[in-house]
Protein backbone atom coordinates (compact mmCIF):
# COMPACT_ATOMS: atom_id res chain seq x y z
CA UNK A 1 0.00 0.00 0.00
CA UNK A 2 1.13 2.91 -0.74
CA UNK A 3 1.98 5.45 2.33
CA UNK A 4 0.00 8.34 3.37
CA UNK A 5 2.84 10.68 2.96
CA UNK A 6 3.03 9.53 -1.19
CA UNK A 7 -1.05 9.67 -1.50
CA UNK A 8 -0.35 13.36 -0.42
CA UNK A 9 2.06 13.98 -2.70
CA UNK A 10 0.40 12.88 -5.57
CA UNK A 11 -2.67 14.76 -5.07
CA UNK A 12 -0.80 17.83 -4.94
CA UNK A 13 0.53 16.88 -8.37
CA UNK A 14 -2.51 16.19 -9.74
CA UNK A 15 -4.04 19.38 -8.42
CA UNK A 16 -1.28 21.19 -9.47
CA UNK A 17 -1.73 19.10 -12.94
CA UNK A 18 -5.70 20.04 -13.00
CA UNK A 19 -4.69 24.06 -12.66
CA UNK A 20 -2.06 24.22 -15.32
CA UNK A 21 -4.64 22.28 -17.53
CA UNK A 22 -7.44 24.71 -16.65
CA UNK A 23 -4.73 27.69 -16.85
CA UNK A 24 -3.80 27.03 -20.79
CA UNK A 25 -7.72 27.02 -21.74
CA UNK A 26 -8.84 29.97 -23.66
CA UNK A 27 -11.98 28.76 -24.28
CA UNK A 28 -14.53 31.16 -25.73
CA UNK A 29 -14.76 34.90 -27.04
CA UNK A 30 -13.35 37.18 -24.34
CA UNK A 31 -12.07 33.93 -22.36
CA UNK A 32 -13.21 31.55 -20.12
CA UNK A 33 -15.06 33.85 -17.94
CA UNK A 34 -16.46 35.53 -20.98
CA UNK A 35 -14.96 38.92 -19.42
CA UNK A 36 -11.92 39.72 -21.11
CA UNK A 37 -9.81 39.27 -17.72
CA UNK A 38 -6.84 36.87 -17.15
CA UNK A 39 -4.49 36.93 -14.05
CA UNK A 40 -1.69 36.10 -16.29
CA UNK A 41 1.05 38.76 -17.73
CA UNK A 42 1.81 38.47 -21.10
CA UNK A 43 3.99 40.01 -23.34
CA UNK A 44 4.15 44.23 -23.58
CA UNK A 45 6.48 44.81 -26.52
CA UNK A 46 6.47 43.09 -30.25
CA UNK A 47 6.89 43.92 -33.17
CA UNK A 48 6.88 41.95 -37.08
CA UNK A 49 10.46 41.05 -35.81
CA UNK A 50 10.28 40.94 -32.31
CA UNK A 51 9.50 38.63 -29.62
CA UNK A 52 7.20 36.42 -32.72
CA UNK A 53 7.00 32.55 -32.16
CA UNK A 54 5.23 32.27 -34.76
CA UNK A 55 3.16 33.73 -38.01
CA UNK A 56 0.69 31.09 -40.18
CA UNK A 57 -1.40 32.63 -42.92
CA UNK A 58 -4.73 31.64 -42.51
CA UNK A 59 -6.83 30.30 -45.41
CA UNK A 60 -10.19 32.41 -46.32
CA UNK A 61 -11.28 35.25 -44.22
CA UNK A 62 -13.17 35.32 -40.67
CA UNK A 63 -12.72 37.34 -37.72
CA UNK A 64 -13.65 35.12 -34.91
CA UNK A 65 -10.98 35.30 -31.93
CA UNK A 66 -8.64 32.22 -31.61
CA UNK A 67 -9.68 29.48 -28.64
CA UNK A 68 -7.47 27.13 -27.13
CA UNK A 69 -7.14 24.14 -24.85
CA UNK A 70 -3.93 21.84 -24.13
CA UNK A 71 -1.42 22.80 -27.45
CA UNK A 72 -4.50 23.08 -29.95
CA UNK A 73 -5.67 26.36 -31.18
CA UNK A 74 -8.67 26.88 -33.08
CA UNK A 75 -10.20 29.26 -35.30
CA UNK A 76 -13.24 29.38 -37.52
CA UNK A 77 -12.53 30.65 -41.75
CA UNK A 78 -15.14 30.91 -44.40
CA UNK A 79 -12.99 29.94 -47.40
CA UNK A 80 -14.03 30.27 -51.07
CA UNK A 81 -15.52 27.59 -52.70
CA UNK A 82 -16.31 28.95 -55.79
CA UNK A 83 -16.14 32.81 -57.68
CA UNK A 84 -17.06 35.63 -56.25
CA UNK A 85 -20.29 36.37 -58.51
CA UNK A 86 -21.55 33.20 -56.92
CA UNK A 87 -19.96 33.75 -53.37
CA UNK A 88 -19.83 30.42 -52.47
CA UNK A 89 -17.97 29.03 -49.29
CA UNK A 90 -16.82 26.84 -47.00
CA UNK A 91 -17.37 27.90 -43.49
CA UNK A 92 -14.74 26.02 -41.79
CA UNK A 93 -12.68 25.43 -38.19
CA UNK A 94 -9.12 25.07 -38.28
CA UNK A 95 -6.46 23.36 -35.93
CA UNK A 96 -3.60 24.15 -35.31
CA UNK A 97 -0.72 23.43 -32.91
CA UNK A 98 0.64 25.98 -30.64
CA UNK A 99 3.78 25.07 -30.54
CA UNK A 100 4.57 25.69 -33.95
CA UNK A 101 1.97 27.01 -35.31
CA UNK A 102 1.11 24.32 -38.16
CA UNK A 103 -2.66 24.25 -39.26
CA UNK A 104 -2.99 20.44 -38.40
CA UNK A 105 -6.62 20.09 -39.87
CA UNK A 106 -9.27 21.99 -41.67
CA UNK A 107 -12.33 20.76 -41.07
CA UNK A 108 -15.36 21.63 -43.85
CA UNK A 109 -18.43 22.28 -41.55
CA UNK A 110 -20.84 23.18 -43.75
CA UNK A 111 -21.66 25.44 -47.55
CA UNK A 112 -22.75 28.55 -47.55
CA UNK A 113 -24.44 28.46 -51.12
CA UNK A 114 -26.35 30.86 -52.97
CA UNK A 115 -29.45 30.57 -51.20
CA UNK A 116 -28.14 32.00 -47.80
CA UNK A 117 -26.95 35.03 -48.85
CA UNK A 118 -23.36 35.98 -48.54
CA UNK A 119 -23.81 40.29 -48.55
CA UNK A 120 -22.47 41.09 -45.31
CA UNK A 121 -20.54 44.67 -44.15
CA UNK A 122 -17.15 46.02 -45.11
CA UNK A 123 -15.87 45.31 -41.16
CA UNK A 124 -17.88 41.94 -40.77
CA UNK A 125 -16.65 38.49 -42.13
CA UNK A 126 -18.67 35.09 -43.09
CA UNK A 127 -16.76 33.61 -39.85
CA UNK A 128 -17.00 36.30 -36.85
CA UNK A 129 -18.41 34.22 -34.08
CA UNK A 130 -16.03 32.76 -32.21
CA UNK A 131 -16.28 28.62 -30.97
CA UNK A 132 -16.69 27.54 -27.50
CA UNK A 133 -14.30 24.60 -25.94
CA UNK A 134 -16.32 22.66 -23.26
CA UNK A 135 -16.03 18.93 -21.76
CA UNK A 136 -13.84 17.63 -24.82
CA UNK A 137 -16.11 19.54 -27.95
CA UNK A 138 -16.30 22.33 -29.91
CA UNK A 139 -19.26 24.42 -30.36
CA UNK A 140 -18.57 26.46 -33.83
CA UNK A 141 -21.17 28.93 -34.70
CA UNK A 142 -21.63 30.97 -38.31
CA UNK A 143 -25.08 33.04 -37.04
CA UNK A 144 -28.10 32.69 -39.41
CA UNK A 145 -26.35 29.95 -41.31
CA UNK A 146 -25.96 27.64 -38.99
CA UNK A 147 -24.28 26.17 -35.42
CA UNK A 148 -22.44 22.68 -35.04
CA UNK A 149 -21.06 20.64 -32.31
CA UNK A 150 -17.34 18.96 -33.33
CA UNK A 151 -14.92 16.60 -31.05
CA UNK A 152 -11.80 18.59 -30.64
CA UNK A 153 -10.22 16.19 -33.53
CA UNK A 154 -12.35 17.95 -36.05
CA UNK A 155 -15.33 14.97 -36.28
CA UNK A 156 -18.80 16.76 -36.58
CA UNK A 157 -21.15 15.41 -33.97
CA UNK A 158 -24.11 17.64 -34.92
CA UNK A 159 -25.00 20.43 -37.22
CA UNK A 160 -27.86 22.67 -36.93
CA UNK A 161 -29.42 24.85 -40.13
CA UNK A 162 -32.54 25.50 -39.08
CA UNK A 163 -32.50 28.83 -37.74
CA UNK A 164 -32.37 30.43 -40.71
CA UNK A 165 -33.12 34.52 -40.70
CA UNK A 166 -32.36 36.85 -43.09
CA UNK A 167 -29.54 38.86 -41.79
CA UNK A 168 -28.65 42.71 -41.91
CA UNK A 169 -24.71 43.02 -42.58
CA UNK A 170 -23.65 39.18 -42.24
CA UNK A 171 -22.89 37.22 -38.72
CA UNK A 172 -22.09 38.79 -35.67
CA UNK A 173 -22.27 37.93 -31.91
CA UNK A 174 -20.84 34.48 -30.23
CA UNK A 175 -23.03 32.01 -28.13
CA UNK A 176 -22.86 31.25 -24.56
CA UNK A 177 -22.87 28.28 -23.17
CA UNK A 178 -24.63 27.52 -19.81
CA UNK A 179 -27.60 24.42 -18.32
CA UNK A 180 -26.91 22.58 -20.86
CA UNK A 181 -27.80 25.31 -23.76
CA UNK A 182 -25.90 26.85 -25.95
CA UNK A 183 -27.44 30.40 -26.74
CA UNK A 184 -27.25 32.93 -28.83
CA UNK A 185 -28.93 35.97 -30.27
CA UNK A 186 -31.20 36.19 -33.93
CA UNK A 187 -31.75 39.65 -34.58
CA UNK A 188 -31.86 39.87 -38.25
CA UNK A 189 -33.52 42.38 -39.99
CA UNK A 190 -36.85 40.91 -38.70
CA UNK A 191 -38.67 38.82 -35.54
CA UNK A 192 -35.72 39.16 -33.56
CA UNK A 193 -35.06 36.49 -30.73
CA UNK A 194 -32.62 34.51 -28.31
CA UNK A 195 -32.60 30.67 -28.73
CA UNK A 196 -30.97 28.25 -26.75
CA UNK A 197 -30.18 24.68 -28.92
CA UNK A 198 -29.34 21.79 -26.16
CA UNK A 199 -25.65 21.38 -26.32
CA UNK A 200 -26.18 17.64 -26.30
CA UNK A 201 -28.47 17.07 -29.19
CA UNK A 202 -28.08 20.38 -31.31
CA UNK A 203 -32.14 20.18 -30.74
CA UNK A 204 -33.87 24.19 -30.56
CA UNK A 205 -34.82 24.19 -26.60
CA UNK A 206 -36.52 27.39 -26.42
CA UNK A 207 -37.00 30.51 -28.70
CA UNK A 208 -37.79 34.01 -26.73
CA UNK A 209 -39.14 37.03 -28.79
CA UNK A 210 -37.66 40.46 -27.74
CA UNK A 211 -40.95 42.18 -26.59
CA UNK A 212 -40.21 45.23 -28.54
CA UNK A 213 -40.93 47.34 -32.10
CA UNK A 214 -37.63 48.62 -32.38
CA UNK A 215 -37.55 50.43 -36.29
CA UNK A 216 -34.46 48.38 -37.09
CA UNK A 217 -34.28 45.18 -35.61
CA UNK A 218 -30.92 43.89 -36.06
CA UNK A 219 -28.21 43.64 -33.84
CA UNK A 220 -24.80 41.52 -33.30
CA UNK A 221 -24.47 40.70 -29.30
CA UNK A 222 -22.53 38.15 -27.61
CA UNK A 223 -24.63 37.04 -24.01
CA UNK A 224 -23.26 37.23 -20.90
CA UNK A 225 -23.96 34.35 -17.70
CA UNK A 226 -23.87 35.84 -14.47
CA UNK A 227 -25.51 34.17 -11.14
CA UNK A 228 -27.31 36.87 -8.69
CA UNK A 229 -29.14 35.48 -5.37
CA UNK A 230 -27.60 32.18 -6.55
CA UNK A 231 -29.86 32.21 -10.11
CA UNK A 232 -28.22 32.31 -13.31
CA UNK A 233 -28.88 35.19 -15.53
CA UNK A 234 -28.25 35.51 -19.55
CA UNK A 235 -28.11 38.68 -20.58
CA UNK A 236 -28.70 39.31 -24.04
CA UNK A 237 -28.78 43.14 -25.18
CA UNK A 238 -30.45 43.81 -28.59
CA UNK A 239 -32.18 46.89 -30.34
CA UNK A 240 -34.11 49.10 -28.14
CA UNK A 241 -34.05 46.74 -25.17
CA UNK A 242 -31.72 43.86 -23.05
CA UNK A 243 -33.19 40.86 -21.43
CA UNK A 244 -32.61 39.11 -18.40
CA UNK A 245 -33.20 35.20 -19.15
CA UNK A 246 -33.47 31.82 -17.52
CA UNK A 247 -31.18 30.14 -19.09
CA UNK A 248 -33.46 26.92 -18.42
CA UNK A 249 -36.38 28.14 -20.34
CA UNK A 250 -36.30 31.29 -21.60
CA UNK A 251 -38.47 33.18 -19.36
CA UNK A 252 -37.26 37.08 -19.17
CA UNK A 253 -36.26 37.65 -15.71
CA UNK A 254 -36.11 41.68 -16.04
CA UNK A 255 -36.48 44.14 -19.06
CA UNK A 256 -34.76 47.35 -19.67
CA UNK A 257 -35.68 49.36 -22.72
CA UNK A 258 -33.43 52.10 -24.02
CA UNK A 259 -33.41 53.84 -27.79
CA UNK A 260 -30.45 51.57 -30.20
CA UNK A 261 -29.94 49.31 -32.44
CA UNK A 262 -26.55 47.40 -33.96
CA UNK A 263 -25.69 46.59 -30.66
CA UNK A 264 -22.33 44.70 -30.70
CA UNK A 265 -20.37 45.29 -27.17
CA UNK A 266 -20.86 42.01 -24.84
CA UNK A 267 -22.15 43.08 -20.97
CA UNK A 268 -19.73 42.85 -18.40
CA UNK A 269 -20.24 42.67 -14.52
CA UNK A 270 -18.91 43.66 -11.90
CA UNK A 271 -19.68 44.64 -8.17
CA UNK A 272 -23.57 44.12 -8.70
CA UNK A 273 -24.19 45.69 -11.65
CA UNK A 274 -23.91 45.01 -15.50
CA UNK A 275 -23.25 47.36 -17.64
CA UNK A 276 -23.93 47.33 -21.41
CA UNK A 277 -23.22 49.81 -24.20
CA UNK A 278 -26.91 50.60 -26.06
CA UNK A 279 -24.80 50.85 -29.44
CA UNK A 280 -25.48 53.06 -32.75
CA UNK A 281 -26.77 56.06 -33.22
CA UNK A 282 -26.96 57.98 -29.64
CA UNK A 283 -24.56 55.50 -27.48
CA UNK A 284 -25.16 55.13 -23.86
CA UNK A 285 -23.89 53.20 -21.27
CA UNK A 286 -26.33 51.98 -18.73
CA UNK A 287 -25.36 50.45 -15.51
CA UNK A 288 -28.61 47.93 -14.52
CA UNK A 289 -28.82 46.58 -10.66
CA UNK A 290 -29.64 43.47 -12.07
CA UNK A 291 -32.14 42.06 -8.85
CA UNK A 292 -35.72 43.27 -10.52
CA UNK A 293 -38.34 41.41 -11.93
CA UNK A 294 -40.41 42.65 -15.25
CA UNK A 295 -39.40 45.59 -16.73
CA UNK A 296 -37.10 48.04 -14.89
CA UNK A 297 -35.74 51.09 -16.99
CA UNK A 298 -37.35 53.17 -14.10
CA UNK A 299 -36.61 51.61 -11.20
CA UNK A 300 -33.45 49.35 -11.80
CA UNK A 301 -31.00 51.97 -14.16
CA UNK A 302 -28.20 53.11 -11.72
CA UNK A 303 -26.58 55.65 -13.86
CA UNK A 304 -25.65 56.10 -17.26
CA UNK A 305 -23.60 57.79 -19.82
CA UNK A 306 -23.24 59.23 -23.47
CA UNK A 307 -20.27 60.67 -24.41
CA UNK A 308 -17.09 58.76 -25.83
CA UNK A 309 -19.25 55.09 -25.94
CA UNK A 310 -18.05 51.73 -27.52
CA UNK A 311 -20.30 51.10 -30.10
CA UNK A 312 -18.25 48.45 -31.26
CA UNK A 313 -15.32 46.85 -28.60
CA UNK A 314 -16.63 45.15 -25.45
CA UNK A 315 -16.04 46.98 -22.02
CA UNK A 316 -14.08 45.32 -19.42
CA UNK A 317 -15.33 45.28 -15.54
CA UNK A 318 -13.12 44.94 -12.98
CA UNK A 319 -12.30 45.78 -8.91
CA UNK A 320 -14.73 48.70 -9.04
CA UNK A 321 -13.61 50.05 -12.28
CA UNK A 322 -14.97 50.02 -16.28
CA UNK A 323 -12.68 50.34 -18.54
CA UNK A 324 -13.68 51.00 -22.54
CA UNK A 325 -12.26 52.02 -25.90
CA UNK A 326 -14.30 53.87 -28.00
CA UNK A 327 -14.65 53.66 -31.84
CA UNK A 328 -12.56 56.49 -32.40
CA UNK A 329 -9.62 55.84 -30.10
CA UNK A 330 -10.59 57.42 -26.53
CA UNK A 331 -9.79 55.66 -23.53
CA UNK A 332 -12.13 56.16 -20.80
CA UNK A 333 -11.97 54.47 -17.62
CA UNK A 334 -15.31 54.93 -14.59
CA UNK A 335 -16.19 54.07 -11.48
CA UNK A 336 -18.39 51.29 -11.15
CA UNK A 337 -20.38 51.89 -8.96
CA UNK A 338 -21.35 55.66 -10.02
CA UNK A 339 -20.41 56.14 -13.48
CA UNK A 340 -17.74 58.91 -12.27
CA UNK A 341 -14.90 59.94 -14.83
CA UNK A 342 -11.79 58.39 -13.96
CA UNK A 343 -9.33 59.49 -16.69
CA UNK A 344 -10.76 60.34 -20.45
CA UNK A 345 -7.75 59.86 -22.70
CA UNK A 346 -7.09 59.77 -26.97
CA UNK A 347 -4.97 56.78 -28.33
CA UNK A 348 -6.23 57.49 -31.84
CA UNK A 349 -6.87 54.99 -34.43
CA UNK A 350 -10.08 52.86 -34.70
CA UNK A 351 -11.39 50.20 -32.98
CA UNK A 352 -13.31 47.16 -33.06
CA UNK A 353 -11.77 44.21 -31.34
CA UNK A 354 -12.63 43.81 -27.64
CA UNK A 355 -9.94 44.72 -24.79
CA UNK A 356 -7.87 42.19 -22.70
CA UNK A 357 -7.12 42.68 -19.38
CA UNK A 358 -3.76 40.65 -18.38
CA UNK A 359 -2.45 41.09 -14.97
CA UNK A 360 -2.10 44.79 -14.72
CA UNK A 361 -2.12 45.76 -17.92
CA UNK A 362 -5.00 46.58 -20.55
CA UNK A 363 -4.57 46.01 -24.24
CA UNK A 364 -6.44 48.08 -26.78
CA UNK A 365 -6.19 46.95 -30.22
CA UNK A 366 -6.76 49.13 -33.13
CA UNK A 367 -8.06 48.25 -36.82
CA UNK A 368 -4.74 49.02 -38.19
CA UNK A 369 -2.72 46.20 -35.86
CA UNK A 370 -1.70 49.13 -33.54
CA UNK A 371 -2.04 47.41 -29.77
CA UNK A 372 -1.66 50.21 -26.85
CA UNK A 373 -0.58 48.42 -23.58
CA UNK A 374 -1.66 50.33 -20.18
CA UNK A 375 -1.39 50.20 -16.99
CA UNK A 376 -4.60 48.68 -15.38
CA UNK A 377 -6.00 51.64 -12.37
CA UNK A 378 -6.69 55.22 -11.58
CA UNK A 379 -4.02 56.49 -13.20
CA UNK A 380 -3.51 56.71 -17.09
CA UNK A 381 -0.26 55.29 -17.86
CA UNK A 382 0.48 53.75 -21.39
CA UNK A 383 3.10 50.84 -20.92
CA UNK A 384 3.81 50.36 -25.00
CA UNK A 385 2.82 50.69 -28.07
CA UNK A 386 2.89 47.44 -30.79
CA UNK A 387 2.57 47.45 -34.49
CA UNK A 388 1.93 44.18 -36.26
CA UNK A 389 1.23 46.25 -39.63
CA UNK A 390 -1.30 44.39 -40.68
CA UNK A 391 -5.09 44.94 -40.30
CA UNK A 392 -7.50 43.08 -37.36
CA UNK A 393 -10.78 43.05 -36.15
CA UNK A 394 -10.25 40.41 -33.61
CA UNK A 395 -9.84 40.40 -30.33
CA UNK A 396 -6.96 38.74 -29.00
CA UNK A 397 -6.86 35.42 -27.91
CA UNK A 398 -4.37 33.81 -25.06
CA UNK A 399 -2.41 30.82 -24.35
CA UNK A 400 0.10 30.07 -21.62
CA UNK A 401 2.00 33.05 -21.45
CA UNK A 402 1.70 34.26 -25.04
CA UNK A 403 -0.80 36.40 -26.91
CA UNK A 404 -2.71 35.23 -29.89
CA UNK A 405 -3.64 37.57 -32.41
CA UNK A 406 -5.34 37.63 -35.79
CA UNK A 407 -4.98 39.76 -38.73
CA UNK A 408 -6.84 39.72 -42.12
CA UNK A 409 -4.79 37.30 -43.41
CA UNK A 410 -2.64 35.35 -40.39
CA UNK A 411 -2.14 33.96 -37.14
CA UNK A 412 0.43 35.26 -34.90
CA UNK A 413 1.65 33.62 -31.73
CA UNK A 414 3.80 36.36 -29.89
CA UNK A 415 5.67 35.34 -26.48
CA UNK A 416 8.86 37.27 -24.89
Amino acid sequence: MLSNRLLIWMSVITVSISFASAAESWSAFRGPEGDGVTARPLPVEWGPEKNIAWRTEIPGAGWSSPVTTGERIYLTAAIPSGDEENQRFTLSLLILDAESGEIVKTVPVMEQTDERPARIHKKNSHASPTPIIHDGKIYVHFGYQGTACLSLGGDILWANRDLYFKPTHGNGGSPVLTAGHLIFTCDGDAEPKIVALNAATGELAWSTPRPVSAKKTFSFCTPTVIEVDGRVQVIAPGSDCVLALDPTTGATIWDVRYVGYSVVPKPCYDRGLVFISTSFDSSKMLAIRPTGEGVVTDTHVVWQLDRNIPKTPSMIAHEGLVYSISDDGIAMCVEAETGDLVYRKRIGGNFSASPLLAGNNLYFTSEDGVTTVVRSGLEFEEVGSNDLGERTLASLGVIGDSLLFRTVSALYRIQD
